[in-house]
């Protein structure tokens, strides 16, 4: 079953099946490594829950957490 990404804890993977939001969102997202396919990984949550730290394609990746909303993932 689908996921936010913002919805996975540290430590938690994800496989992206999905970006949403207007183009110039979803173009960005793309961009940043976050294609159908990509695993992503949470490394760390800021004390206020905004923003989150990923591990993507071998880089860290820090996204508001309304960015990571508009990611579903497939839990791995």
């Amino acid at each position: 079953m689908p996921k936010r990404l913002s919805e996975l804890k540290p430590g938690e993977s994800g496989t992206v099946v999905k970006v949403e939001g207007d183009r110039a969102i979803r173009r960005r997202m793309l961009d940043m490594g976050l294609a159908n396919g990509a695993v992503v990984e949470v490394k760390r949550v800021a004390p206020l829950g905004d923003p989150i730290e990923f591990l993507v394609r071998g880089y860290s990746l820090s996204l508001r957490k309304s960015e990571a909303y508009a990611v579903h993932v497939e839990s791995v």
